[in-house]
């Protein structure tokens, strides 16, 4: 299948994260972009300013006429969480057009380039996105897809000015779509039990990532967690496989401190050791993934001076340790985190960078099955704060199961401050408490939130700055 056999590409689902990356590249190669999504957002407004056409209705009549017209010259994208019942997609299915799932065309265009590609159960959105900025900073010339805004572009995509660029590319394990990815560098940042209604164990999960690692091009590199490397890297990658971490493996951050509540550190390999780096995001998680990406800029030529300019200046990503509001009255963070490890690792920076304050935690649960599979581990990491507030769970994808609800966490949180509370009720709910440090925890719909919560703290602590 070769890409530039068509003329218009047409998207069903072009709002996703990953879905409207895509789209921006056909975009800015030239290509006729359109689309559907269910309902309007940020992003797809941003896409119709780019001059993508988008619809909102699940009409056959609403496909572009360029589709109709021309057959043969178009290509139809779609994403798994579009229902079996959508219309226009099986119109088009049942007319043989050319379809194809979001990760085979992200694999068809990283083959074009030289691929760094970046996986894991978590940590993969920021990783990529350091990658990205250390690269872009440093003049290199680079074609990126993230599973995030970059807050340093303001954009999940950032577009090549040559078929000579290095392609960055976030490799999902959703759905096992990483596996379409052939990289010439890989980074795997963790292989945490995840996605178990896709995979069913732990151990299929890990053997997925493993499938991930032998899909390396030939004198392809390996870097690696150090944590996980013994469960997923065998002898066959002898010479091929690089580790990093935190204090220790072939690339290491030492020294790491806080300072002013931004963490500062040296980075270490074998021949190079970078002094007094401040990363420009706060997280011990995060200075682990800048960790890799250092470590994949100076695979690639970059200077130290490259390094330092590329960490310093970096902003981080949208709901990834997102500032909110940041006073010495109040202070007010959002997270993505939707996985017990993540939440560990937030709050446990969180509780760092603010030990004598109170830290009140609100999440929502993402997924009755994630809900349902890790509710013990859940309530283990959200016992780490010092308030909790549960929202109702989020759904997605997924029906009820009857007998899981977000008291599943209640009940084993440890802490005595704990209490579910309806999204309607949540403002309501904050005004009466005493807040100190406040954080919205999940990846379905509370970032809706975030503007509310935000204008009610401005007006209560009288916060002039955000």
């Amino acid at each position: 299948m070769k890409l530039d056999s068509y003329h218009s590409v047409y998207f069903i689902g072009v709002g996703g994260i990953g879905m409207s990356a895509l789209a921006r590249w056909f975009s800015h190669n030239g290509y006729k972009v359109s689309g559907y999504d269910r309902t309007p957002t940020a992003l797809t407004k941003r896409l119709e300013e780019e001059g993508i056409v988008i619809h909102y209705e699940d009409k056959i009549e609403n496909i572009p006429a360029e589709i109709i017209d021309d057959k043969k010259s178009s290509l139809v994208i779609y994403t798994p969480a579009i229902p079996a019942s959508h219309k226009e997609y099986n119109h088009l299915k049942d007319l043989g057009y050319e379809i194809k799932k979001r990760s085979a065309v992200l694999g068809l265009i990283s083959e074009q380039f030289f691929t760094v590609a970046v996986a894991g159960t978590h940590g993969k959105t920021t990783t990529s996105s350091m990658v990205s900025h250390i690269l872009k900073s440093a003049g290199k010339d680079i074609t990126v897809f993230l599973g995030g805004i970059a807050t340093n572009y303001n954009s999940n995509f950032i577009a090549n000015n040559t078929d000579k660029a290095i392609a960055v590319v976030e490799a999902d394990e959703f759905d096992r779509s990483f596996l379409t990815l052939s990289p010439n560098l890989a980074v795997v940042t963790s292989a945490d039990a995840d996605h178990l209604d896709i995979y069913g164990d732990k151990n299929k999960l890990q053997n997925s990532f493993k499938d991930f690692i032998h899909k390396l091009r030939h004198n392809g590199k390996l870097y690696i967690n150090n944590k996980i490397v013994n469960e997923l890297v065998d002898d066959s990658f002898e010479g091929k496989v690089k580790t990093y971490g935190m204090e220790y493996g072939e690339f290491f951050a030492d020294n790491v401190t806080l300072d002013n509540g931004f963490f500062q550190f040296d980075y270490q390999d074998a021949q190079v050791k970078i002094e007094g780096l401040r990363l420009g995001v706060p997280g011990f998680h995060n200075v682990e993934n800048v960790t890799a990406a250092i470590a994949i800029g100076l695979e690639l030529g970059l200077s130290e001076e490259d390094i330092r300019k590329g960490v310093e200046s970096y902003l981080g990503v949208k709901r990834r340790f997102e500032y909110v509001l940041r006073s010495e009255q109040i202070v007010f963070v959002d997270d993505y985190a939707h996985h017990p490890v993540e939440i560990k690792a937030f709050l446990s920076s969180l509780k760092a960078l603010y030990p004598d304050k109170k830290v009140t935690a609100i999440f929502q649960p993402h997924l009755f099955t994630r809900t349902r599979d890790f509710a013990n581990e859940f309530s283990e990491s959200l016992s780490l704060a010092d308030e909790v507030i549960l929202l109702d769970i989020y759904p997605a994808r997924e029906e009820p199961i009857e007998g899981v609800s977000s008291k599943l966490l209640l009940d084993n949180i440890t802490i005595n401050k704990k209490e579910q509370c309806s999204k309607e009720q949540l403002i309501d709910n904050l005004k009466e408490k005493e807040l100190e440090v406040v954080a919205t925890i999940g990846a379905g719909d509370i970032d809706k939130l975030v503007e509310p919560i935000k204008e009610m703290l401005k007006s209560r602590y009288h916060v002039k700055e955000v």
